[in-house]
């Protein structure tokens, strides 16, 4: 078998998941249909009459405007309980002071002062708590989907009416002709993809920087006052992002958070000081935090804001009631848009579902209840006839609403509209009726926003189930392929033929319809080419082998790893088990521990040498002594389990656990408030980076690779310090940017740009050095038989046959010595010259060690400094992990060679368990953003594939790292061969002169073993791969099956759909991760043979 058949036909495989997974995403993860109507002033919403009084007004267009003007300041992140005094009663929590309360004190004031002036409400945001999404809700007035919060960093311009939109064309002059309003924006440029060309007047700067708590909000600082000072403006957007940034970088409880709160107190306080009798002020967040101060989630800190309104005339009729401050009014925050557009007197925007806020439309002057109550009906009306057109327009252009639910709303609206028709004939009604009317057409527009809530999580079950089908047909491929490949007479590229026929067919069809201009869906199109390539290959292979042979034999026998597979199969169907996954795994890895160490006992791989004469009941007797003693293994099993054990203490609580506390290891050295405790954790990473240096070299030096004269070792012994010394020097200025003197800011700003810039450049320097001189071996030539430990036996002459070009060491070792023993008895005493290459034996396992080094350091890079110890640990518990599997493996001389199920499956499950160990958790809250930008301080500008690149990287590095270190698996075994030497046997008739010299030791084979067969070693390849991505696959066959089981689930979106993406993207990147680690082995394979036929070359000359 060629190595690049098997390269190609794991291609293929992954192909095959890649198409499962972008099938069943089209059909989980749909968005709603967008409508691009708008309203405008000469279309009412519905029929009758406007209310009275907005007709021939001046402003006036649905509704007279109460104000002519509005300031909107968006504070990000304005969880409800910032704007709480210190020493607020909360049920349940003791009454301590925290940093985030207290700190607004001017809202208090005035809602003490002037009550009819200001109102404060609890605003509640629907998920996801992106930036973005919220944004495109407080503008349209329209619910965000679940999938929209994949595009946070690309924010594309809205296309639904909107009151950005409204404010620059809807505003109408007395005759009734639309003028445009002036808006000036300032702040998150975010605002500048989504509304491009719409503002009279902007300053836009970056957001992205979650490092950088001050550069947007002076930016607008700068220019908030002289532009409220210069009357230029109708609409005046500020959007600060100090208290996000805050909290990513922070948490609310840091001492940050109340200097940046009493900040945003002052530019409030300013702000109302400069305000005239026609201007509204709003103050919003569009979204909280949780107690780490992320956000993207359902949970309540996260979609709990505050909304603040004041003008200096009066907004209401009476004082509010008696309430608590910490319970004010509950209302969404969708309902700012109806009730701005209805205050400013503009149209509603078309797609709008919120409710108005409807004490906002009391009539001040009028002190009768009745007339305040019929202002409020006549503004909810308006707002119900904008909605109900919606549903018309909607449901006619897309049939995912709820039929009877639609028409149960589209009778509740006719009779309050016919009952609010009645009240306008007869003003003078009773007061029930009127009250009757508000609370029907309020039932109706909360009707409507729960109804679409529910209908717009719409599926394809079509495309779910085929994407479904997809997977499991993938997964099954892979466990029938991985048993067939070491069956005599399967020959992998003869298979390859009907895939590559039914892929050039799918490409003809697919050029066939593009020629005939029909619109091709690429989801679809990569379905149809991932089934039409799997059906001919499985009945080529059922035809030509499988058929020989019952069902049954072709699959692995049932056995404890295969139980535990299924069982975590099972488990991804709870959503308590996904949320408890990372003490779970950790659980699930210590138990696979004591199996391993409990089977070894089992098959007397662990008791003394003496004891293997007498063989166990119903097992014979092994046919070979164990490489390790029994305490060499208990004591792996012991380290793993220490070493579980403490990367578990690095742990990031779910949202779901508050009786959990979260690691406060995971957060960066810069968080720390006292100078002697952040000196000792530095020199703790540090100390880590050293150890995980001296861990490495050590192991190339104990099997002799570091002697190589090679650039790929050369860069090993001095580029590696270098980048230990760049990654200890960021991390110092990271962690005390905010204490450096102002004389020294520019230099740390430049070196906090150039050092991990300058340790990535390193590691992808050494990487290309290692692909192009792998081979880490030395050679040297002598005179006479060498007396060294070698594993290249001394020869002399021209090879026999291209066999033994083909064929590397241990070829040349049997046939060479034999052809060739009397002419080198004959040329004994003038002595010949012998070659001898030290450490061929290790030659794929150092290459493999040395590129997961390389990888490793640019990846802790991205990390907070603490997480360098977890980096540590994984290394050491690899290397533990690899050495008890390697007990449990005998070595064959000629092949097959096999990775047993046991082995694949602890690897995943630890790559598994280093993902929560690195703080990561499967939601979008969790995501270290701040990974985005390590090198890049200032952001990226309007590049956004490489923030998610690095995002990408800090959230999947256990995943790649593992999947690249995936061939140890295989090579590590033959590795620990070197852990007892065995004598050469000597020749018969020799003992005298076997008395007379010293006995020489031979020099264990190790991993040149693997080169006697060669078609063994790419089928074990091959195999490797095919277990790996078969463990990966029904993880997420799982996850997809559990979405969409659950889809009507309550914790569908909050649990199983987050935890499939992340899956699915965990995928994505172990596969490339894995073929490239089996690509790395086949290089040095490759080299190997080069470096030895140049041996041979010049040995003839």
């Amino acid at each position: 078998m060629q190595k690049i058949s098997v390269l190609l036909f794991l291609v293929w495989v992954c192909f095959l998941f890649y198409a499962g997974i972008a099938l069943f995403t089209s059909g989980f993860l749909l968005t709603r249909l967008e409508l691009t109507n708008r309203s405008s002033c000469q279309e009412p919403p519905g029929p009758g009459s406007l209310p009275w009084g907005s007709r021939g007004e001046p402003g006036a267009c649905w509704m007279p405007s109460r104000f002519s003007r509005v300031v909107l300041v968006l504070i990000d992140a304005l969880r409800f309980d910032f704007v709480q005094p210190q020493h607020s009663y909360v049920p349940g929590e003791p009454s301590v002071p925290l940093p985030f309360r207290g700190k607004l004190g001017s809202l208090r004031r005035i809602l003490e002062i002037q009550p009819h002036h200001a109102r404060l409400y609890q605003s509640k945001a629907d998920p996801p708590t992106t930036t973005m999404q919220r944004l495109k809700a407080l503008t349209t007035g329209s619910l965000p989907t679940f999938i929209d919060a994949g595009s946070n960093f690309a924010s594309y311009a809205i296309v639904e009416d909107n009151l950005i939109k409204q404010f620059t064309s809807a505003g109408c002059d007395p005759s009734h002709v639309p003028t445009g309003r002036r808006v000036v924006f300032m702040g998150d440029d975010t605002w500048k993809d989504l509304f491009p060309g719409a503002f009279s007047q902007a300053f836009f700067f970056p957001s992205f920087n979650v490092r950088d708590l001050h550069t947007v909000d002076n930016g607008i600082l700068e220019h908030l006052y002289p532009t409220m000072d210069n009357g230029e403006w109708d609409v005046l957007i500020a959007h600060f992002l100090g208290v996000d940034h805050c909290g990513h970088k922070h948490g609310p409880h840091h001492p940050e958070m109340a200097k940046k709160l009493s900040q945003m107190d002052q530019v409030i306080q300013g702000v109302m000081e400069r305000l005239e009798n026609d201007t509204l002020l709003v103050v919003i967040g569009d979204h909280g935090m949780t107690k780490n101060g992320d956000h993207g989630g359902d949970s309540e800190l996260e979609i709990s804001t505050a909304l603040f309104l004041y003008s200096p005339t009066a907004l209401f009729p009476r004082a509010p009631p008696e309430v608590r401050p910490e319970e004010p009014e509950v209302v969404p925050q969708i309902s700012l848009v109806p009730t701005l557009a209805l205050l400013l007197g503009l149209p509603i925007p078309f797609g709008n579902i919120g409710e108005v806020i409807a004490e906002l439309f009391s009539e001040v002057e009028d002190s009768q209840p009745h007339s305040s109550a019929l202002a409020q009906a006549s503004a909810l009306h308006l707002n119900a006839q904008q909605v109900s057109r919606f549903l018309h327009t909607y449901s006619a252009a897309a049939q995912d609403l709820q039929v009877k639910e639609l028409h149960r709303l589209h009778n509740l609206f006719s009779k309050a509209s016919a009952d609010y028709q009645r009240l306008l004939q007869s003003p003078q009604g009773a007061k029930a009726a009127l009250q009757t009317v508000i609370t029907e057409l309020q039932q109706f527009l909360r009707g409507v926003r729960t109804m679409c809530i529910e209908s717009w999580a719409r599926f394809s079950l079509v495309r779910m189930a085929g994407g479904a089908a997809l997977l499991a047909a993938a997964c099954f491929l892979c466990l029938l392929v991985s048993q067939w490949a070491t069956s005599p007479g399967f020959y992998l590229h003869l298979l390859l033929v009907p895939v590559a026929w039914c892929l050039a067919g799918v490409a003809v069809c697919a050029g066939l319809l593009a020629y005939a201009g029909l619109k091709l869906d690429p989801v679809v199109l990569g379905a149809m080419a991932a089934v039409g390539s799997l059906l001919p290959f499985l009945w080529k292979a059922w035809a030509g082998w499988g058929s020989k042979r019952p069902l049954a034999a072709l699959l692995p026998n049932p056995g404890p790893v295969l139980l535990l597979l299924l069982i975590r199969f099972a488990a991804l169907f709870s959503d308590s088990f996904v949320v408890a996954e990372a003490r779970a795994t950790c659980f699930l890895l210590g138990s696979f521990i004591l199996l391993l160490v409990a089977q070894l006992h089992w098959e007397g791989k662990l008791l003394p040498p003496k004891l293997f004469t007498t063989p166990r009941l119903g097992f014979s007797a092994p046919t070979s002594p164990p490489r390790h003693s029994g305490m060499h293994a208990l004591g792996l099993g012991v380290g793993l389990l220490l070493c579980i054990r403490l990367a578990g203490l690095f742990h990031r609580c779910p949202e779901e656990t508050p009786a959990c506390h979260s690691s406060p290891w995971l957060s960066p050295l810069a968080s720390l408030v006292g100078g002697r405790v952040k000196n000792l954790w530095y020199g703790a990473c540090v100390g880590a980076l050293v150890a995980l240096l001296a861990v490495v070299r050590l192991w190339l030096r104990r099997y002799a690779n570091l002697k190589s004269p090679e650039p790929s070792v050369l860069f090993v012994r001095w580029g590696l310090p270098l980048m230990v010394l760049g990654t200890a020097a960021y991390w110092a200025l990271a962690s005390g940017v905010d204490e450096a003197p102002p004389r020294l800011r520019a230099l740390v700003a430049g070196a906090s740009v150039v050092l991990p810039r300058a340790v990535a450049g390193l590691a992808a320097s050494g990487l290309m050095l290692l692909l192009w001189r792998p081979v880490t071996v030395l050679a040297k030539a002598t005179i006479g038989a060498p007396r060294t430990r070698t594993v290249l036996t001394p020869f002399s002459g021209p090879p026999t046959s291209q066999a033994d070009l083909d064929y590397v060491v241990p070829q040349i070792y049997r046939h060479m010595q034999e052809e060739f023993r009397g002419r080198l008895e004959r040329t004994k005493s003038q002595g010949s010259l012998t070659v001898a290459a030290y450490q061929l034996g290790s030659v794929y396992s150092a290459a493999m060690v040395m590129a997961l080094t390389l990888l490793a350091f640019p990846l802790l890079l991205l990390h907070a400094e603490r997480i360098s110890l977890v980096f540590l640990l994984l290394f050491l518990q690899s290397f533990l992990l690899l050495h008890l599997l390697a007990v449990g493996m005998p070595i064959t001389t000629s092949g097959p060679f096999t990775v047993p199920w046991q082995s694949v499956s602890a690897w995943a499950l630890m790559a598994t368990q280093t993902f929560y160990s690195t703080g990561h958790q499967p939601v979008f809250p969790a995501i270290h953003w701040h990974a985005a930008f390590v090198g890049f301080p200032e952001g990226h500008g309007s590049s956004t594939w490489l923030p998610a690149l690095l995002v990408g990287a800090n959230t999947f590095a256990s995943h790649l790292l593992f999947a690249v270190g995936c061939p140890l698996l295989l090579l590590w075994p033959f590795l620990c061969e070197s852990q007892g030497s065995r004598k050469r046997r000597q020749p018969p008739g020799n003992e005298s002169e076997a008395r007379v010299r010293p006995e020489e030791e031979e020099e264990p084979l190790m991993e040149m073993r693997l080169r006697d067969a060669p078609h063994h070693f790419n089928v074990a390849l091959l195999q490797l791969g095919l277990k790996y991505l078969f463990v990966l696959g029904i993880q997420i066959l799982a996850c997809a099956l559990a979405a969409s089981i659950l889809r009507r689930h309550l914790m569908v979106w909050k649990v199983f759909a987050p935890k499939f993406i992340f899956e699915a993207m965990g995928f994505i990147v172990s596969s490339v991760g894995l073929f490239l680690g089996l690509a790395l082995v086949m290089r040095v394979d490759g080299a190997v043979s080069s470096w030895f036929r140049q041996l041979v070359l010049a040995q003839q000359r």
